[in-house]
């Protein structure tokens, strides 16, 4: 079964469509990463699947559950983690959860707290003020609240914005341990390397869902060319190619230039004689990157919300 499976979503604030015509499934025990750039309508796809939002037009279920007439059902189910940190920072960590306990209505209060405070190891920090945590530890317990009463999805909105690389991969180690125990996960990012972790990616543009699949199939559909640029006067060498027939993007990755177009036949038209017009600079083909595919998306989208 489909933990997610939502069809032709819309949402609307006034004239502008937030989201448009979103067609999403995430498997049981799958993590889904959910990319596009700010405004794109990532949160209120999210908040629509979690049941704080009802859609204009659209349906499907959520664990189950019709997101239209069952979304109280849905809540109690879904452990869901919002961009801001959003808990009492003049509490404890222990005082925090036990708050959370109680909302849910989890019995024996203390078992719970205990429980989710050792498989998250805030254990030794329990006594610890919300507010006086790092950005990774904050980060921690809100997952920690999220998990609390044994969701069977888990949505996460941007989690580990603001949070350094050693707290990511150490979370993204946990999101990977609570999928192999059977939790869904779909968890938005604007991180690449977090993007390559997930087993399916989806890609939202102004409302409007652009690509789907695993990182190779999104990488292989774009169907984008990239060509290396090596040597010196890198800069003078993008100036000249920017604009030229064929070439969609220019960027700097190091000491080299990723040259990338749609058009490879046209791209490489605009490359040839490079050699010859710059000395020492050399051209060879190269990997297309996801980053160079978010690109591309990116560039070739209309903003919904001008």
């Amino acid at each position: 079964m489909n933990a997610i499976d939502v069809r032709g979503l819309v949402k609307r604030f006034g004239d502008k469509t937030v989201v448009d015509h979103v067609t999403m499934t995430v498997a049981e025990g799958e993590i889904v990463g959910f990319l596009g750039p700010n405004g794109s309508g990532k949160t209120t796809t999210i908040r629509i699947m979690c049941g704080l939002l009802t859609p204009d037009e659209g349906e499907g279920t959520v664990l189950g559950f019709d997101i239209r007439t069952e979304s109280l059902r849905i809540k109690r189910e879904v452990g869901y983690m919002t961009q801001k940190f959003s808990f009492y920072e003049d509490l404890t960590i222990g005082e925090n959860l036990e708050f959370v306990a109680r909302l849910y209505q989890l019995k024996p209060v203390e078992d719970y707290v205990a429980r989710t405070l050792e498989e998250l190891g805030l254990t030794s920090r329990r006594n610890q003020l919300a507010g006086t945590l790092s950005g990774g530890w904050k980060q921690r317990l809100a997952l920690a609240a999220c998990i609390m009463h044994k969701p069977k999805l888990l949505l996460l909105d941007e989690p580990t914005a603001g949070v350094d690389p050693k707290a990511r991969r150490e979370f993204w180690d946990e999101i990977h341990l609570l999928a192999h125990g059977g939790l869904t996960v779909l968890v938005s990012t604007h991180y690449m390397d977090e993007a390559e972790r997930c087993h399916r990616i989806s890609y939202i543009s102004y409302g409007k869902m652009l690509a789907t699949g695993t990182v190779d199939e999104v990488v292989r559909n774009a169907g984008l060319s990239t060509f290396v640029v090596q040597g010196p006067r890198l800069d003078k060498v993008a100036e000249a190619l920017r604009g030229r027939p064929g070439v969609d993007q220019v960027a700097p990755f190091g000491a080299t230039l990723h040259v990338v177009g749609a058009d490879k036949a046209a791209l490489e038209a605009a490359l040839a004689g490079i050699e010859k017009e710059y000395e020492g600079v050399t051209v060879a083909a190269g990997e297309t990157s996801l980053e160079d595919v978010f690109i591309q998306f990116m560039s070739g989208s209309k903003d919904n919300m001008g």
